[in-house]
Parts: C-alpha cells; structure tokens; sequence
C-alpha cells in the first residue's frame, strides 16, 4: 500500500483566520497485488475514509471536490457518501459560505465565490496527472517526521493508514 499525500492551495474557507497556513493537505492510499496492479482505493471525504474496489479498473482516478479538497474514488456514486457529507450539502454552503470567501480575500488572492451551478461543482471530467508532480518519496511506516520536514510544521495529522478491506465485503 502506498500514501499519497496531496498539497492543494488553501481551503477556500477561513484562510482569514490568523496564522493557518495556506495549504490544504489531504492523503489517499492505494493497495497494489503482487504485479503492481492496483488493487483498492482510499479517500479521505471530511473526516470520513471512503473505499472502492479497483481491481481491473486500470489507472487509479481520484475526484477532487472544488474548494474544499475533499477526494472521492473516481466513478463512486453520490448515494454512497455519509448522509451529513453529500456534495449537494457542501454545494449549499459554497453559497451560504460567501462572506468568509470575501473575508478570505483580504488576507489570500483566492475565490470570490463558486460562480457556477451544481452540475459543474459535480464534474469531474478535468484530469490533473500527478506522475510528473511527485515532490518526495519516503518509505516509512510513519511519514510524518519527513512529511513536516519537507513541507512544514504542523503538518496534517490525518490517519496514516486506513484498515485494509475484509475479503468478500
């Protein structure tokens, strides 16, 4: 299994708020088989790890939500998310968020606001390949040592691994 771990550009909420740091850092791990085939995926969804199966489905693909940076398993259906955290909800509050959007232009260039209807906060048909980004690699049971040396302290301290799946769920 490997970690990837992601730096975005702010969040697009409360970058106004004093001495937070204007990165968004997010993790999402990949199972390979012996021939180096991925196997599963894991995301990070706000707090939640979401799973999918990806045996024979090729290339690892990862949604990335606007904004917020949350990572959904390509191709996942939007039923499946966790009730509180369904991207229609998070849609709402990118309207109901836009004074700290505002407020956060005064401290960060970001976003005024996601100018856009819901079936464009949904796309994810933008592909970003990663191969050619890679910044560092460390083999470790924890990263987090050479993860805050390279980008930073504090440094995120989401789960390091996620539990592997039971076979036949």
């Amino acid at each position: 299994m490997i970690a990837y771990h992601l730096l975005w550009q702010d969040d697009v909420n409360g970058s106004w708020i004093p001495f937070t740091v204007p990165t968004d850092e997010e993790v999402v791990w990949v199972g390979y088989d012996s021939t180096r085939a991925p196997t599963d995926l894991w995301t990070y969804w706000h707090g939640t790890l979401l799973h999918a199966d990806w045996r024979e489905r090729g290339q690892v693909a990862i949604d990335v939500q606007w904004g917020k940076h949350g990572s959904l398993p390509h191709g996942l259906i939007e039923s499946d998310l966790p009730s509180i955290k369904k991207l229609n909800d998070f849609y709402a509050f990118t309207w109901l968020s836009l004074p700290d959007m505002w407020l956060g232009n005064l401290t960060r260039r970001g976003p005024w606001c996601f100018c856009h209807g819901y079936a464009r906060y949904r796309d994810f048909s933008r592909e970003l390949p990663l191969s050619g980004r890679l910044d560092l690699v460390v083999r470790a049971d924890d990263a987090r040592e050479a993860l805050g040396a390279v980008f930073g302290r504090p440094y995120s301290r989401k789960t390091p691994w996620p539990t592997a799946p039971v076979p036949g769920r």
